[in-house]
């Protein structure tokens, strides 16, 4: 490994404000005089409300009464009031109890029956105003018949998932843990009755390999309207995520609809929210019973918010001791992946208000990305390893400066270590390759036209290098590269370029290092080599990490790293295809150790509809396309 890197606070909190953007603390805390590191401080999760406290007194009450086995958490704290809050408080306590407290089963269903309404009902029905059965122009790149017919049953799915809120929510809002909303959702599906964050971005990218524009710039209006209630984009839709959020991707989404659309207006309405601060929460009682000390529980509830936002929920990467969940230590980790998010949000923000011709903007997010980019490096990247891997804090009060010590890397392979694939900030300084070694020199940037000569590049053309913004360091890298390598030149273009990029540029391995990771499984990637019954672990595969290691290998500009990419998409689609001919239905999450599975573990049951795998499952369709002659069937 390399030598120790010494780094002072203020660098490492550059990469701490990424998770804690994903906390719990308003980011103006980071920048104050509190430690942003310290998980010791203030700041107990706490319900936003009456409502939420009193029907978290329901759900521990199912709890004791149904038991584990016949407990879904999430049902009791969805469930929409009859009566008001007072009148269904008094019922309640009024309930028989035996001498521990309990109440019967006929009791509490008697009482849940008569006092509230189902789970979801506060949701109804919106035909999509953009659905068509087949649009113009859809997925033209499939061209198997039975593939085809399937991806359309896939498309027809966004009709079972759109709802708006109904007007009860808006009549009496204070009945409903169901926040209100301008516009139509997409639900995930299942138990997940109202729309999230990050499910959010794949739902749009699916929705857009179905022409269904005016759908998913529906989606950001309402995820902008959330903004302007409560200072952020929320977790979901819900009086209980109100102090809770889900990684930063509503830019990514916005530069989606932009690239596609070409709507300015959505991108000036969208500036106007990205700089508020965001404040966070959540709560896992159960887990907590464990727990004596009112002290530690109240940490172990921050430690279970912060997995929670991280859209990890819950994996051994957050854990000290990975059979014991009480040990998770989420806030003693800095993420590789949701800095990439935040590096994403900075770059897309940046990006779009060059579009709007906010230039002291884009100046601004393109600064913070360009440090933000630095510190990924400077803490998270492996060589030995080639994968860049997350950093667990020796001192989390962050009050002296931090040496990096390589045995705080945390060794396990994890999908998010290969995460940064999927931004171009990584890959763009792959590019100088195809951009000037190859694509450039007949546009005069090199002295010498090389590939028609094959005369040994000497130096660039600085002005035009600069005009491009590129990083002109290793142009000159690569310009002595190609003096120093003549041999290089007798070789495919591809293959002195992918030379190249391992010499130079941190990542520029990955992907070989990916398909050594023991990830790549038959039925996809999986989300860890650890089988310890977490659902973000071995062996289940999620429909948003196949799509970002496969986007960032696609784009890479390495055809090596395009066949990979390809492969893992077939592999997913496959899965997604016998399953779905196999249940009747589209699933959350996959078994990736055989095609046709879906997975499991976790705190809930697999879920099915499913907004994110639709999304991706359409995305890959619309990338690669199925040729006539390729099997669908596993």
């Amino acid at each position: 490994m390399a030598e120790l890197r010494a780094l002072s606070f203020t660098k490492f909190r550059l990469i701490y404000v990424a998770y804690f953007f994903l906390c719990y603390e308003p980011m103006s805390t980071v920048t104050g005089s509190s430690s942003p590191c310290s998980s010791n401080g203030k700041g107990p999760v706490t319900p936003t409300m009456p409502l939420v406290s009193f029907l978290e007194r329901v759900q521990e009450a199912a709890l004791s009464t149904f038991g584990e086995s016949q407990f879904d958490p999430k049902l009791y704290v969805d469930l929409p009031l009859k009566f008001d809050l007072s009148t269904t408080v008094d019922a309640f306590d009024k309930l028989p109890r035996s001498g521990n407290g309990s109440v019967t089963v006929a009791d509490l269903k008697g009482f849940l029956g008569k006092y509230f309404e189902g789970a979801g009902d506060d949701m109804v029905y919106a035909e999509p105003v953009d659905f068509v059965p087949e649009p113009e122009g859809f997925l033209l790149k499939v061209k198997n018949p039975e593939v085809r017919a399937w991806a359309l049953e896939v498309h027809a799915l966004w009709k079972n998932l759109s709802r708006k809120v109904s007007d009860k929510v808006l009549k009496q809002p204070e009945l409903h843990t169901l926040l209100p909303l301008p516009e139509p959702v997409m639900i995930p599906g299942s138990r997940f009755k109202e729309v999230y964050y990050w499910d959010s971005y794949w739902v749009i990218r699916g929705l857009l390999a179905s022409k269904m524009h005016k759908t998913a710039k529906a989606i950001v209006t309402n995820l902008i309207h959330l903004i302007e209630e409560y200072g952020h984009v929320l977790n979901g839709a819900r009086a209980y995520y109100t102090n809770r959020s889900q990684p930063p991707l509503l830019s990514a989404m916005v530069h989606q609809i932009y690239s596609r659309t070409g709507d300015t207006q959505l991108v000036k309405k969208a500036l106007l929210h990205w700089s508020k601060s965001i404040t966070f929460g959540v709560q896992d009682k159960q887990s907590a019973l464990k727990i004596s000390s009112t002290s530690e529980k109240q940490k172990f509830y921050r430690e279970v918010a912060s997995a929670a936002e991280s859209g990890w929920d819950f994996s051994t990467r957050w854990m000290r001791n990975h059979s014991d969940f009480t040990t998770l230590s989420t806030t003693s980790v800095l993420p590789v992946d949701l800095n990439v998010f935040i590096l994403r949000m900075e770059l897309d923000i940046a990006s779009l208000a060059k579009v709007t011709g906010d230039e002291k903007t884009a100046e601004h997010f393109l600064k913070a990305s360009q440090d933000r980019l630095t510190a990924i490096k400077s803490i998270f990247w492996n060589s030995n390893k080639g994968q860049w891997l997350d950093y667990w804090l020796s001192d989390s009060t962050c009050q002296e400066p931090q040496t990096w010590e390589a045995c705080n890397q945390n060794q396990n392979v994890y999908a998010s270590n290969f995460v940064p694939l999927w931004i171009e900030s990584f890959y763009s300084e792959l590019f100088l390759w195809g951009l000037l070694g190859f694509g450039a020199l007949r546009n005069g940037l090199f002295s010498k036209p090389a590939l028609q000569t094959s005369s040994v590049i000497t130096s660039p053309n600085w002005a035009q290098v600069d005009k491009l913004n590129l990083f002109v360091p290793q142009v000159a890298c690569m310009s002595v590269y190609i003096e120093d390598q003549p041999n290089d030149m007798s070789r495919t273009p591809d293959k002195v370029k992918d030379s190249f990029i391992r010499k130079y540029f941190p990542g520029g391995e990955s992907h070989e290092s990916f398909q050594s990771s023991g990830l790549l499984c038959a039925a996809g990637i999986a989300t860890s080599l650890t089988n310890s019954g977490e659902q973000w672990d071995f062996p289940n595969g999620w429909a948003p990490l196949q799509h970002m290691i496969v986007e960032g290998l696609a784009r890479s500009g390495s055809k090596e790293a395009r066949s990979v990419a390809e492969d893992i998409a077939v592999r997913w689609i496959r899965t997604n295809y016998a399953t779905y001919k196999k249940t009747g239905a589209m699933h959350e999450k996959f078994d990736v150790q055989k095609c046709g599975e879906f997975g499991g573990g976790g705190e809930y049951v697999t879920q099915t509809g499913f907004g994110w795998s639709n999304g991706v499952v359409l995305a890959f369709l619309e990338e690669f396309g199925w040729p006539q002659d390729r099997t669908i069937h596993c």
